[in-house]
């Protein structure tokens, strides 16, 4: 019988937590612990924090996922620190290349929240720190200067890129995450699951339909207010447009929102504003998924070293951290107050947006939209027949997994 991994979290990041006190950074481990994780305001945010300890060394970089399974499967693991989300813990899972912490939480976890605890198959095996999803960030200058309202659907949001595009006061009226591979099928995901559409039937894909079609021609009708170059976009890129003033708006992750009023590296502070993600029309869910970030230990390093490499986390995702970085996330920790940056992601999880869909099915599909998706946008294939090989893609690798 087929055993299905189970993943329970409560996202209840929205509510400030009850005061504690937390001792200044007094602990150095032994020998060094190092940490590779995603590169964006929070983990910097963290692993600085961790770094005040000393004997710590953090590689923060966007193409994390691609570096982590091979560093961990190595034996000593490269890394004893795993920056992870519920999307991106799943091949080190299925690898058993991280540890069950319940030992470590019992002994040094005194002062995490439970919803903090990520439980699979009943063990604890990462610590989550944040909750993200995508928000929408918009010019409120440009905004008020042409009168228009903050759009709520994705219709709305069409509408008003045309008139922001008319006006010529930005380069480009919206930016998106498009880059073709994971980036791009984490739109698709965000805009079927709005449209109301479920990816399987039990274990068979369920893509070639209206909803999957209508996905595709509303991503396709949203790049032509995008940079022609859309498909090299990330977050960080999609970022920076906004921080050089080229776009007016984006669905970016709420994770950098604190980025556009960094007078250090933006021209637009005190100019963007959040709000909810639109949905796909008036009455359906919110084109965004939640998602958590956290920390998980190497299974391949000395108990020593992960006692150490858990008390130096412990240190990094503390109360002190979180008032010294409020806004740099929607925080899961003790003291986090949510301001102005985080209002957009708590009305789209307020609005119902539902968690990203875990297990090794949605690994295989995630795969295998990202693989084909930019070939209907790119004209290449029609979007029945770019569903098709989506279809296609997956069964095969779900055979290939025994999982079909």
């Amino acid at each position: 019988m087929k055993k299905f991994l189970t993943i329970v979290v409560t996202l209840t990041a929205f509510v400030a937590a009850p005061m504690m006190s937390f001792a200044a950074c007094d602990y150095r481990p032994s020998s060094k612990v190092s940490l590779l994780a995603n590169s964006f305001a929070a983990w910097k945010a963290v692993s600085d924090a961790m770094g005040e300890c000393g004997n710590f060394e953090a590689e923060l970089d966007a193409e994390f996922r691609k570096k982590q399974p091979d560093a961990f499967a190595a034996n000593p693991s490269l890394y004893q620190l795993g920056g992870v989300s519920n999307g991106t813990i799943q091949p080190l899972l299925s690898a058993g290349t991280i540890r069950p912490l319940d030992d470590l939480v019992a002994k040094y976890g005194k002062d995490l929240q439970p919803n903090q605890l990520i439980r699979i198959n009943g063990q604890v095996m990462a610590i989550a720190m944040m909750v993200n999803n995508q928000h929408l960030m918009y010019r409120e200058d440009i905004f008020k200067s042409l009168g228009l309202e903050v759009p709520t659907t994705y219709f709305e949001l069409l509408s008003a890129a045309d008139k922001v595009a008319a006006s010529g006061q930005v380069q480009y009226a919206l930016g998106g995450t498009y880059k073709a591979g994971w980036n791009l099928a984490e739109e698709f995901v965000n805009m079927y699951i709005g449209m109301g559409g479920d990816f399987f039937d039990g274990s068979k894909p369920n893509l070639n339909n209206a909803m999957g079609v209508r996905t595709l021609e509303m991503m396709r009708n949203l790049t032509h207010y995008m940079d022609p170059e859309y498909l090299v976009a990330d977050s960080t890129y999609v970022q920076q447009q906004f921080q050089q003033g080229k776009i007016a708006m984006a669905v970016l992750w709420a994770t950098r929102a604190a980025a556009m009023d960094d007078a250090k590296e933006s021209q637009v502070v005190g100019k963007v504003k959040m709000a909810a993600a639109p949905s796909p029309v008036s009455g359906a869910l919110p084109a965004s998924t939640l998602w958590w970030d956290g920390v998980v230990l190497a299974k391949n390093m000395t108990d020593q070293q992960a006692d150490e490499a858990f008390q130096l986390l412990m240190e990094g995702i503390d109360r002190e951290m979180v008032t010294s970085n409020n806004d740099a996330a929607v925080w899961l920790i003790n003291g986090y107050k949510p301001g102005p940056v985080a209002m957009g992601a708590a009305e789209t999880a307020e609005n119902g947006a539902l968690p990203y869909p875990n297990g090794v099915e949605m690994g295989l599909m995630h795969t295998a939209l990202g693989n084909n998706v930019a070939d209907f946008l790119t004209g290449k294939e029609t979007a029945e027949q770019t569903l098709i090989d989506i279809e296609a893609e997956y069964t095969t690798a779900a055979k290939e997994k025994g999982l079909l």
